[in-house]
C-alpha cells in the first residue's frame, strides 16, 4: 500500500490532485479554528471543557469537526449542505417537476445541484441564526457559568454580522467541496465530512484516557482501540456486501452489426441506505428535548421526557432509536431504489433476469430481494449506532467521549474506501499497482 502510495506522487497529474485535496484540507481546519466577529475565544474555551453536547448538537459538532462549540467562521461546516442534499433528495420523489429534471441527465442535475446551494445558503441563515441565538443567551452550554458572557455585544447588528459570517463560511464549504470534486481527488463533500469527523477522533480519544481510572486510563485507552477496529472490520465487511442479481441482455441484428448478448448484474449493497437513517433517527429524537428545552416548563410530560429521552442511555431511548433507524432504513430505500424503473429499463433495452420475465415479475422479483437484504441492513445499521451507548459500560459508564459512534464509524470507513479506489482506478489506468490486491 505504501509502494502505491509512492507510486501515485510520481504520477505528475495524480500527485497534483493529491496536493491539491491536501491543500483544500489545510484550508478548511485553518478556517474552523477562525473565531466569528463578537465572540469572546477565552470563555468559549472554558465552558467547552464543560461542555455535554449530544443528540442533534452533537451530531452538528462532528460534522463541523468540532468548530460548531467554538463558534468559528466555519462553525456550521457542511451541515447545511448535507441536510439540503438529504430534502432535495427526498423531494425528487413527491414533486413531478424535480423528478423529471433528474430523467433530464447531466442538464438536469446541474439544475437540481443549482437548487441545492440555494437551499443550502437559506438553511446556513436558519441554522447560523439559531446558533447565535443559542450562544448569546448560554444556552448553547448548560453547565457553564460564564456561558452567557460568550458573545459580550448583543446589539441587533453583531447579531448579524455574526449570521452572515456563518453563512458565508458555510458557502465557502460549499465552494471548497466543489474545487475537491472538479481538480482533486474523490468527492469533495465526502472527503470535508470524513476530515471533519477524523478531526475529532484524537482529543476523544484522549479524553477517554484522561477520564479513565483502570491503569491511569490505559484500559479504557486500550479497549476503545479495540472496539474500534473491530467495528471497523465489520462495517468494511457490510459495507463491500452485495446481492448481485444476473441479468441477460439479448442479441439485437441493427443492420449488419450484432448488439447485446452480454451478461451483467445489479448489484444491491446489504445497507443500501447508507448512513442516512443514523442521521433521521438521530434528528428526530432530538425534537424531544428541544421543546422541554424551551418550553421551560415543570409539568409531569416535560419531566418524564427528560428522564427518558434526553439521556441516551435510558431503555425506552435505545428501543426507541433502535426502531427509528430500522423503519428509516426501509422508508430511504425505498424511495431510492425504485424496482418498477429498474425493471422497465432492462425490458426497454432488452435485459432480463435468468428464470424471470420481463415487466411486472422482475419488479416484483426485485422488490422481494431488496426487502430481504434491507432487513439485515437495518439490523446492522441500528446496532452500529448503538455501540457508544454501550461502549465503556463497565468503565463508569463515561461514553460521551467514545469516538468510533455508528454515523462516524459509517462515513469514515465509506468514504476511505471510495477515494481508495479512485486512486487505485487511475493507478491502473496507467498500468501501475494499485492499493487492493
Amino acid at each position: 500500500m505504501f509502494t502505491a502510495f509512492a507510486r501515485a506522487f510520481k504520477t505528475p497529474d495524480l500527485r497534483k490532485k493529491l496536493l491539491f485535496t491536501l491543500g483544500i484540507i489545510v484550508i478548511y481546519r485553518f478556517g474552523a479554528h477562525i473565531p466569528a466577529p463578537g465572540v469572546d475565544y477565552a470563555k468559549v474555551q472554558q465552558c467547552i471543557d464543560q461542555a455535554d453536547s449530544g443528540g442533534l448538537l452533537g451530531l452538528m459538532q462532528m460534522f463541523s469537526g468540532g468548530a460548531l462549540l467554538q463558534i468559528t467562521i466555519f462553525a456550521l461546516g457542511i451541515m447545511p449542505y448535507i441536510t439540503a442534499s438529504i430534502i432535495l433528495q427526498l423531494l425528487t420523489v413527491v414533486i413531478p417537476r424535480l423528478e423529471a429534471l433528474k430523467k433530464e441527465g447531466q442538464s438536469g442535475t446541474a439544475k437540481i445541484t443549482q437548487y441545492t446551494r440555494y437551499l443550502t445558503v437559506a438553511l446556513a441563515i436558519l441554522q447560523g441564526t439559531g446558533l447565535v441565538a443559542t450562544a448569546r443567551s448560554g444556552a448553547l452550554f448548560q453547565n457553564c457559568s460564564v456561558g452567557d458572557q460568550i458573545v459580550a455585544d448583543k446589539s441587533v447588528f453583531t447579531t448579524i454580522i455574526m449570521v452572515l459570517t456563518m453563512t458565508a463560511g458555510t458557502a465557502a464549504v460549499m465552494w471548497l467541496g466543489e474545487l475537491i470534486t472538479d481538480r482533486g481527488i474523490g468527492n469533495g463533500m465526502s472527503i470535508l465530512m470524513f476530515i471533519s469527523i477524523a478531526a475529532t477522533f484524537p482529543g476523544a480519544l484522549w479524553a477517554i484516557k484522561e477520564s479513565g481510572k483502570l491503569a491511569d486510563g490505559w484500559i479504557e485507552f486500550g479497549t476503545v482501540i479495540l472496539i474500534g477496529f473491530v467495528m471497523v472490520g465489520l462495517v468494511v465487511f457490510v459495507e463491500q456486501a452485495q446481492r448481485r442479481i444476473p441479468v441477460q441482455y439479448a442479441k439485437r441484428m441493427i443492420g449488419r452489426r450484432s448488439y447485446g448478448g452480454t451478461s451483467t448484474y445489479i448489484p444491491l449493497k446489504v445497507n443500501q441506505a447508507g448512513v442516512i437513517p443514523v442521521i433521521f433517527a438521530s434528528s428526530l429524537l432530538y425534537i424531544p428535548a428541544l421543546i422541554v428545552q424551551f418550553s421551560n416548563s415543570q409539568a409531569g410530560w416535560a419531566t418524564w421526557i427528560t428522564d427518558n429521552f434526553v439521556t441516551g442511555d435510558h431503555p425506552y431511548y435505545i428501543a426507541t432509536y433502535f426502531v427509528l433507524i430500522v423503519f428509516f432504513a426501509f422508508f430511504y430505500v425505498a424511495i431510492s431504489f425504485n424496482p418498477d424503473e429498474v425493471a422497465d429499463n432492462m425490458k426497454k433495452y432488452g435485459g432480463f433476469i435468468p428464470g424471470i420475465r420481463a415487466g411486472r415479475p422482475t419488479a416484483e422479483y426485485l422488490s422481494y430481494v431488496l426487502n430481504r437484504i434491507t432487513w439485515p441492513g437495518s439490523l446492522y445499521l441500528g446496532l452500529i449506532a448503538l455501540v457508544p451507548t454501550m461502549a465503556l459500560a463497565g468503565f463508569g459508564g463515561a461514553n460521551q467521549n467514545f469516538p468510533f459512534g455508528g454515523t462516524s464509524i459509517l462515513i469514515i470507513v465509506g468514504v476511505g474506501l471510495e477515494t481508495v479506489k479512485q486512486i487505485e482506478s487511475q493507478l491502473q489506468q496507467r498500468n501501475y499497482e494499485g492499493f487492493l490486491r
